[in-house]
């Protein structure tokens, strides 16, 4: 039995753990968040008491943490290992800026340890299923070794070279989530304005031409107006996100009109008071733009 670590237990990394379990994986998990590592104790998994027990436990190691600075803290407690470290793959799931991810490699690997930057694409709801995209970048071996962690939590891994290239692709597709989060909710506004029950729509346009992963995911929600049950990323993670993209696109010069228009109305959503629910919300925003009042 294949044993793989998670540390960091949220709406991704617990989804990790269900579905490593569910593959035949044997689950180190551990979270500074005692009551996480609860909600998953009658799942099977085998809780930690820190970063270090995991790695002790664990070679094959996946993080999913909320910030920079929770990352550098795993790899400071990581440091302290010693020659165990020089056996431990660390694959990074989190979203960063890439200064971040860099400063995190050299790091571990100045203290013999080795850190992939792996982004996922994907919801919360999407993360429940194993329907993610796996972003792989970094040491072909590393990516190598973790591939059969990443075919239990993901249906798709793409080996994209260099360090950091997993980052990049991930800030491309977030670009396009961004978007289309926008534009699945302006063409519910639109068939409301039109006339057509927004169920109607959703099944007309569902698996054609004008449908996205983004419509067919967060498009029920829309349809129902209800922005809590099934929350998969809220409107202060996808912040967090639109502004790492942001600064990238800055530093690149690179023209990103939709994407632009887009983070607005996102930030609009949070201003009127949807940060801690989920993004599909901005259906709301467009509701509001277009004078149409839903009861909820």
């Amino acid at each position: 039995m294949l044993t793989v670590g998670v540390i960091g237990l949220g709406i991704m990394g617990s989804s990790y753990v269900r579905n490593l379990l569910k593959n035949g994986f044997k689950v180190i998990g551990f979270d500074v968040d005692p009551s996480r590592i609860k909600a998953l104790q009658n799942t099977g998994m085998e809780a930690a008491t820190s970063v270090s027990d995991v790695a002790k436990r664990s070679t094959e190691v996946i993080t999913s943490l909320p910030s920079p600075e929770a990352l550098l803290q795993v790899v400071k407690e990581l440091r302290t290992l010693g020659t165990r470290l020089e056996q431990v793959v660390l694959a990074d799931t989190c979203t960063l800026k890439m200064r971040d991810k860099q400063q995190a490699m050299e790091q571990l690997k100045a203290a013999g340890g080795l850190l992939l930057d792996c982004p996922v694409s994907g919801t919360g709801a999407q993360a429940a299923k194993g329907d993610l995209i796996i972003f792989a970048s970094g040491d072909a071996n590393g990516i190598a070794r973790m591939m059969p962690a990443f075919g239990a939590i993901g249906r798709l891994t793409h080996n994209l070279g260099a360090f950091g290239n997993g980052s990049k692709m991930k800030y491309v597709a977030n670009l396009l989530v961004t978007i289309h989060n926008v534009s699945t909710a302006e063409a519910f506004a639109f068939a409301q304005k039109a006339g057509i029950e927004l169920e109607m729509a959703y099944k007309a346009v569902f698996g054609g031409a004008g449908s996205s992963r983004i419509f067919e995911v967060r498009g029920p929600m829309m349809v129902a107006g209800d922005y809590l049950t099934g929350l998969s990323a809220t409107h202060r993670l996808m912040h967090k996100d639109i502004s790492i993209i942001g600064e990238y696109v800055d530093a690149l010069g690179a023209d990103t009109p939709l994407f632009q228009l887009a983070a607005g109305i996102h930030k609009e959503a949070i201003a009127q008071g949807f940060e801690m629910q989920d993004t599909a919300s901005v259906c709301a925003v467009m509701e509001k733009r277009n004078g149409i009042i839903r009861a909820r």
